[in-house]
């Protein structure tokens, strides 16, 4: 039987078809994701999908509800057109979401290039920092969106790429997007959620002395998640679980969160950005004992995120990269202590027997939770980890077939 070469590598883990010749670097090198170019695709899909993320430009606030909650429209869609959403599913989902999301509303005064770190972490300045940076897209760098993200991300002392992590991610997660679909408007959007959404995480990258020795044996992310779970120094710490805890685990107890950052030295960056996935994959799935279908809305971030970093590594600074990943590390940490360290099972994700990823995808478009944004989100990661990774053991399908057959609505608790 003859095999030509491109259904040999469509088997093939992609990180394999792309190995560093330089294994002593200190950065992570993987190939990137394929870039969908809705700007300029003639046919109709990816037209529909430009038009919708423009609408939503225009019209909805990228922060809403009380300034609280973040517009996910280019994450649902995004998600579900890269999974082969068609034109009429790509509107239904943009009219559910529309109906959750708020206009724009005036900030309290405009924002200039001498005073833009001023209000950096005042979400009542969403306005005005997306008018900001689209000034300079269209006075400075001439309509390409990659410039005004390289100025202002990576540029000066305490760059903003140091702190996507607040608002649960979702900065860094509307970045990802941007690059996935080459959109200017969603670029912008995530440097003012990035802005809008800056906080003390920042400091713990910008400040090198945060890394330091840890007490605690270097180990893969997953093992230093069971390790949490059993820590008894962290019991009690709050009432109630949920990301409202995050503020005050870092006043009250910094140096154990700090001993477990540092215990993860990523020594073989690859490899380790590789366990990292399959950690956050574990941490979604395996939480959830049968029966329960208690899966974590706290805990989805650390998966998405994770996912947003490998869509990003490729196209930012090999020198951001380790730190990227350490970002998110420490947010991971923090979620899964603040929603109080549920244990980690694989013995809960079971076997997905004969069903495959066209079952996930029907399941994720089609099912009875296709325009939920967070849903959705959490299957295009576990897809593309696959992708990236391979998938021998059927790990990670096992896992997206659990979940896509077992979900029924995020819990809080």
């Amino acid at each position: 039987m003859k095999f030509s070469m491109a259904s040999i590598l469509s088997h093939v883990p992609i990180v394999n078809r792309f190995v560093s010749k330089d294994n002593q670097s200190r950065t992570i090198d993987i190939p990137p994701v394929e870039v969908h170019n809705v700007e300029t695709a003639p046919e109709k899909r990816p037209r529909t999908l430009k038009h919708l993320l423009k609408a939503n430009h225009v019209n909805h606030a990228i922060l809403y509800h009380s300034l609280e909650f973040h517009n996910h429209m280019p994450h649902i869609l995004g998600s579900a057109y890269l999974l082969g959403a068609d034109v009429d599913h790509l509107h239904k989902i943009y009219d559910v979401e529309a109906k959750e999301l708020e206009p724009w509303t005036p900030s309290p005064a405009e924002i200039t290039q001498d005073d833009w770190k001023d209000f950096l972490g005042d979400p009542d300045y969403q306005r005005a920092y997306v008018d900001f940076f689209e000034d300079a897209l269209a006075l400075r760098h001439n309509y390409q969106w990659k410039g005004v993200v390289d100025e202002y991300l990576y540029e000066g002392k305490e760059p903003l790429i140091n702190c996507l992590f607040g608002g649960l991610g979702h900065p860094l997660i509307h970045l990802a997007y941007a690059y996935e679909v080459d959109s200017r408007e969603v670029a912008m959007e995530a440097l003012g959620m990035a802005a809008t959404q800056y906080n003390f995480l920042h400091k713990y990258i910008d400040d090198p002395s945060y890394s330091k020795p840890s007490p605690i044996k270097s180990s893969s992310p997953l093992e230093l998640f069971h390790k949490l779970a059993s820590d008894n120094r962290l019991n009690g710490l709050f009432k109630t679980p949920g990301a409202e805890n995050m503020e005050r685990l870092f006043i009250d107890h910094e140096n154990i969160v700090l001993e477990y950052w540092n215990a993860w030295s990523l020594d073989d960056p690859v490899k380790d950005f590789e366990l990292s996935q399959e950690a956050a994959v574990a941490v979604v799935i395996a939480t959830v004992p049968n029966g329960t279908h208690a899966y974590n809305f706290y805990l989805c971030h650390i998966l998405t995120t994770s996912h947003a970093v490998r869509i990003l590594l490729p196209f930012i600074p090999p020198e951001h990269r380790i730190n990227l990943v350490r970002q998110w590390w420490l947010f991971a940490i923090a979620v899964y202590i603040v929603v109080f360290r549920p244990k980690i099972d694989p013995d809960y994700i079971g076997d997905g027997g004969q069903k495959q990823w066209d079952y996930v995808e029907e399941k994720a478009l089609d099912g009875s939770f296709a325009t939920d944004a967070h849903f959705v989100k959490v299957v295009r990661a576990i897809k593309e980890a696959a992708r990236t990774w391979g998938d021998v053991h059927n790990r990670y399908l096992n896992s997206a077939v659990r979940f896509v057959d077992d979900f029924q609505g995020w819990v809080f608790s």
